[in-house]
């Protein structure tokens, strides 16, 4: 069974997530805080969207392993685990914000397999399976590539923000953002779809988790993109992240950052 059986299980997922969370977006909501030393919100749609997905994953697959943002892990041993974060850029969400999506994504063997970035609110969809991605939303149907950029001088580069960053890693992202054309912050799960829809170039972010990550691999990678750790490693267990459309602009940032 290939990752690409599970494309019309993934679009229910989405349905299900989207119809859950879309009451809740722009109106007064409860928000609570997860971290006593620094603000990441929750909410109850947040929690609700998840718990419908992984009703719907248990019910279909129960042999299959979960790891989400909000319930954790959950037989993840298994040869599939689905990697769910129920509202990537829930700071987006809280604030009537666009730059907010549902991410799925599915591993096989530790490998991230095939993902999901919905929107419901946009009605947009942006999936992959490493080999190839695609866009389905109201301006219809496409396929997705990124774009060649010549050198780090001529990047468009996104972070959600460089607070989030310890000093050290903060130092090191601010020699790269001196070296590209323009640096924007805040997108989250959504800058990694437009870079794989060939609008952006480089992305850099650290603390990132599993669930951040795992879902947008198969997009960025099947739009002909590159996504590495900070070492050039393997980034589908999080940490500090390198997106890339192009790979001179992946080698030129891999290099700024170690240097």
């Amino acid at each position: 069974m290939t990752a690409i059986d599970f494309s019309s299980f993934v679009d229910q997922l989405a349905t299900a997530s989207g119809d859950t969370i879309l009451p809740f977006f722009r109106t007064a909501l409860a928000i609570e805080n997860k971290r006593a030393d620094g603000f990441d919100p929750v909410t109850a749609a947040d929690r609700a969207a998840e718990q419908t997905m992984r009703a719907l994953i248990r019910k279909q697959f129960p042999d299959h392993g979960i790891l989400g943002e909000e319930y954790g892990a959950e037989h993840t041993d298994a040869e599939y685990v689905w990697v769910l974060d129920p509202i990537d850029g829930t700071k987006s969400f809280i604030s009537g914000m666009l730059a907010w999506g549902t991410l799925i994504g599915l591993m096989r063997f530790g490998e991230p397999v095939f993902g999901m970035m919905n929107q419901p609110f946009t009605r947009e969809r942006f999936f992959g399976d490493g080999g190839a991605a695609r866009y389905r939303g109201s301006t219809g149907n496409r396929d997705l590539h990124v774009r060649g950029c010549t050198g780090i001088d001529d990047a468009l580069m996104f972070t959600t923000s460089p607070l989030l960053m310890n000093r050290d890693d903060r130092t090191a992202f601010g020699k790269l953002e001196d070296k590209v054309k323009l640096s924007r912050y805040g997108g989250d799960c959504y800058a990694y779809c437009m870079l794989a829809a060939g609008l952006i170039d480089l992305i850099i972010e650290t603390e990132i988790k599993p669930y951040d990550i795992v879902a947008v691999i198969p997009i960025v990678v099947g739009a002909g993109g590159i996504v590495t750790t900070w070492e050039n490693g393997p980034a589908q267990e999080g940490g500090r992240i390198i997106v890339a459309g192009d790979k001179r602009v992946h080698q030129a940032a891999l290099e700024l950052l170690a240097g």
